[in-house]
């Protein structure tokens, strides 16, 4: 196993690495590197803007492989208040692209005297045992620490920390280190047994209040089920100061086998 989710080839090409391999099945990658990996992309592109990003959203447009990928970013709506930019991956040698990740940044302003959270911060107890499934598979499960907790008023709560880094030894930040595990939230808020349905995200929607802080990171996690195949899994996302914002995940639900 190596240390960090990519390794740099090149200014816009990255290899993945076996931290990057899904639970799901070990030739795809799971979601949080590839949102990572773009949130990074976006983040650079926003240097010196003055602008921070307030939504983030990842839609998986394909398998992700394990593989050499590239990234190429763009600014379909500039602005000095609002922009909205984009960013997605492909494999080396492929113009079709498997992810994207789209993002609206905004100028911040001074709102300390009525700022509020919609939820208490959430404090970290000794974790409980986790579900049987999942939590011992090879490849992204072991680049994260999670800590189960209690339930919550019906959800699944973990607290998380990332073991890796995101491109070699390269720094993060901390919304990169969140990106690194909010996609997990799918897992977390599981209301199926995997090995009876498949409940796979087509994307991941985060919206931020405020941007994080820290190392470690928590999803209080619930999943809905409809009749006729579809799902969705919403979450609150905590940091060590306190509620930061929400996520959601439209997911596939189909029997195994």
């Amino acid at each position: 196993m190596t240390d960090c989710y990519y390794r740099r080839l090149g200014k816009y090409e990255y290899a993945s690495t076996d931290f990057t391999r899904s639970n799901w099945t070990p030739e795809i990658q799971h979601g949080s590197p590839p949102l990572a990996l773009l949130t990074r992309a976006i983040e650079d592109e926003l240097a010196g803007s003055g602008l921070r990003i307030g939504r983030l959203t990842l839609d998986i447009l394909g398998a992700i492989p394990v593989a050499p990928l590239h990234v190429q970013t763009r600014v379909p709506r500039p602005g000095k208040r609002i922009a909205l930019l984009t960013s997605e991956l492909a494999a080396v040698g492929d113009t079709r692209p498997v992810a994207r990740v789209t993002a609206w940044a905004l100028a911040p302003s001074d709102t300390a005297a009525v700022a509020t959270d919609r939820y208490p911060p959430l404090v970290e107890v000794p974790p409980t045992p986790a579900p049987a499934f999942w939590w011992d598979a090879p490849g992204y499960l072991e680049s994260v620490d999670f800590r189960n907790q209690p339930d919550d008023a019906g959800a699944r709560v973990v607290w998380m920390t990332p073991r890796a880094g995101l491109i070699d030894d390269e720094p993060t930040t901390a919304l990169q280190r969140l990106t690194m595990v909010v996609d997990s939230a799918n897992g977390v808020g599981a209301v199926l047994d995997p090995s009876t349905f498949a409940f796979m995200n087509t994307d991941t929607v985060l919206h931020l209040h405020r941007l994080p802080t820290g190392q470690d990171f928590a999803v209080r996690a619930r999943a809905s089920i409809g009749p006729d195949g579809l799902g969705v899994t919403t979450a609150e996302v905590f940091d060590r100061d306190g509620f930061i914002g929400t996520s959601a995940q439209t997911l596939l639900v189909q029997p195994v086998g």
